[in-house]
């Protein structure tokens, strides 16, 4: 079996971007779950601050790692996958000891799923979990979806364009300051995902303030194609509240009228992810019939000891 390389690079060449999303495509078939998100996908093409790290053997593609790095006191963050058809040979092991190298102190690596090879790969490198992001789901039939809630002094319409930019931005800043990969979003994050396939304005609802026309809060909502035999499913992608208007029930208002657009689109089920440790969006998703249905673990040096095998 010939040797694997590894090489750094800051942007990827045509071959080199095509080939690892063809990488990724065959991990995410053969695990049942992405490698990287979404925002590590669209970080394989154009500038950016991702750093990428390609494991080649005899000039292919066999495995991948980037390197998010460190900004606005949040930790470097690492997303790697192998190649089903290359793992067992430590591949995974050296992609992701390097790239938390290149990550400096207190790097983290994303497992997907925290699927066995990935425990295993952390094992071996003394990593521990140092933060959960849960996957929530729930049925659109069954329980009966509420009726969407008022709020006193608040209009709810859906994106009105360009226009809508600036406030989402800001808005998405205040809501998510503490977080290090949504708090960053700029224009360009806005873009990108108003050019997807699966955009439709008339799933994005923004809430403001019936007199002054203020953007208070907002709710993205994504529709999943059909893929690898799996139904299509909605997802409550971004639900955001400014802070400054918080407890006018906004989360909950938000939150179930894009889950009545998704079940009008004739979906059967919904998905979303929210951070282990937020109490109050547990709380909110909870109470609207949503159940724990898998797990993403951000690993980072700890004390583990190596047992199984690793990709």
């Amino acid at each position: 079996m010939a040797a694997v390389a590894t090489t750094w690079s800051t942007r990827l060449t045509a071959d080199e971007e095509r080939q690892a999303r063809a990488l990724l495509s065959r991990a995410a078939t053969v695990d049942g779950t992405e490698a990287v998100s979404e925002q590590a996908v669209h970080r394989l093409g154009g500038e950016s601050a991702t750093v990428h790290l390609l494991a080649t053997s005899d000039g292919v593609v066999v495995g991948y790692a980037g390197v998010e790095p460190a900004h606005d006191g949040h930790p470097a963050m690492v997303e790697a996958a192998v190649d089903p058809d290359h793992r067992g040979r430590g591949i995974g092991r050296e992609l992701v000891s390097q790239a938390l190298e290149r990550g400096g102190d207190g790097a983290r690596v994303w497992a997907h799923g925290d699927l066995p090879p990935a425990q295993a790969v952390a094992a071996r490198l003394g990593l521990a979990p140092a933060r959960e992001l849960l996957q929530l789901r729930r049925r659109l039939d069954e329980p009966p979806l509420p009726e969407v809630p008022t709020s006193e002094g608040v209009v709810l319409r859906t994106y009105a364009g360009p226009s809508d930019d600036a406030d989402l931005l800001r808005v998405n800043a205040a809501a998510f300051d503490w977080h290090p990969e949504q708090g960053s979003w700029t224009q360009r994050e806005i873009d990108e995902r108003v050019a997807e396939s699966w955009f439709d304005p008339a799933g994005l609802f923004v809430a403001v303030d019936s007199r002054s026309g203020e953007m208070l809060g907002f709710h993205w909502t994504k529709v999943h194609p059909e893929s690898n035999g799996e139904p299509a499913i909605g997802e409550v992608y971004v639900v955001a509240v400014d802070p400054s208007a918080q407890g006018r029930g906004l989360g909950r208002l938000l939150t179930v009228a894009g889950l009545r657009y998704l079940s009008d689109r004739g979906l059967d089920a919904v998905l979303l992810y929210t951070e282990a440790d937020n109490v109050a969006a547990l709380h909110t998703y909870h109470r609207l019939a949503f159940e724990r249905f898998h797990v993403d673990v951000a690993y980072a040096a700890g004390a583990h000891t190596y047992t199984g095998e690793e990709g």
